[in-house]
């Protein structure tokens, strides 16, 4: 497993070297970060008709919320993987292979819980994925406090996700 990492630097960890934009890797970034995204929606087809006929915990919003959430939150970590990459730290590499982790582990999380019903299961690989993330945007403010601090709208909905992942987990015991 890769650890944590170390914050040794060579780039600017307030993020302060972003002068000039590198179209090219933030384009490839964040179709690296969408593409993820996209494949797990192709993988799950039709989730969003499945959701409709969950049991919906209070705070659980219409099923269209989730792909424009998504597709943010998407956009936000290729944005905020583009700085790290660009930022010339020693840490790069180690940083985004997490990030590449994390990626694989969301990516995933869809087809357990929409495909195999797995809600425990899920839930385990949502706890694993939140830790994943937060290594993640660990890693990423030492390397750039912004592409850090992209990630935490990210956190966020993970916890939401967390809470709902087990509403319908515990509804599904006892129903």
């Amino acid at each position: 497993m890769v650890s944590e990492c170390t914050g040794r630097s060579k780039g600017v960890p307030s993020g302060g070297n972003m002068e000039k934009i590198q179209w090219k890797p933030l384009l490839l970034s964040i179709l690296i970060s969408l593409g993820t995204g996209t494949l797990a929606g192709l993988l799950t087809s039709g989730s969003m008709e499945k959701y409709q006929t969950l049991y919906h915990p209070p705070l659980a919003p219409p099923g269209w919320v989730f792909p424009v959430v998504w597709t943010i939150l998407y956009f936000l970590m290729g944005v905020a993987a583009y700085r790290v990459y660009v930022s010339g730290n020693d840490d790069t590499k180690q940083a985004l292979l997490i990030y590449g982790a994390q990626l694989l582990v969301n990516a995933l999380w869809p087809l357990l819980f929409f495909k195999l019903d797995a809600y425990f299961f899920s839930f385990i690989w949502l706890l694993l994925l939140f830790d994943l993330v937060l290594l993640t945007a660990r890693c990423f403010s030492m390397i750039d406090q912004i592409a850090g601090k992209l990630l935490i709208p990210y956190l966020i909905w993970l916890v939401f996700a967390g809470y709902l992942n087990l509403a319908y987990l515990i509804h599904n015991l006892f129903n």
